[in-house]
């Protein structure tokens, strides 16, 4: 609706509706201590050593997240170091999947989008990101079926891990 707030701000009102919309109550100490979890999520075991092995490929995040949000996570995650960027749907004030959106990627790395792998638990994601142009993995933990959106990820894995050398 090109009406953009902050993720962080989105994801409260969606915890306020749901909490409203399910017939629950919770204090206001109770909305923090659930927002801020959102700033310790714990990363997949694999993911530390698969971003290694990458090297030297350049590594970013490309992430509907706040960068405030951002920031934290990758801090806590420890995963700071095995990337060379973090890139927030902030800089464009709109969300995926925006081609917007898609192109702070390879305007940011300098690297022509068809040259660069876009990995994504989300199949709307996956489906948005190979619209754009990137080569797609879709990282399918839970073996969910397609969504039917009309674009296919080039790869399908399980675990980061499995993203080929």
């Amino acid at each position: 609706m090109r009406r953009y707030e902050d993720f962080w701000a989105v994801t409260e009102a969606a915890l306020r509706h749901a909490v409203h919309r399910l017939g629950l109550t919770a204090s206001e100490a109770q909305i923090r201590r659930l927002m801020d979890a959102y700033l310790t999520l714990a990363c997949f075991p694999e993911v530390p050593a698969a971003l290694e092995r990458l090297a030297p490929r350049p590594r970013a995040i490309l992430s509907n997240g706040a960068p405030r949000m951002l920031d934290t996570v990758v801090s806590s995650s420890g995963l700071g170091r095995q990337l060379d960027l973090v890139l927030s749907v902030d800089a464009v004030k709109t969300y995926k999947p925006s081609p917007e959106v898609y192109a702070l990627g390879p305007r940011a790395l300098g690297i022509p989008v068809g040259e660069l792998l876009f990995v994504s638990s989300n199949a709307w994601d996956v489906a948005g990101a190979k619209a754009f142009g990137y080569q797609v993995a879709w990282c399918n933990r839970a073996s969910a079926p397609e969504e039917g959106l009309g674009l296919r990820a080039d790869l399908v894995i399980g675990r980061l891990d499995q993203l080929p050398q």
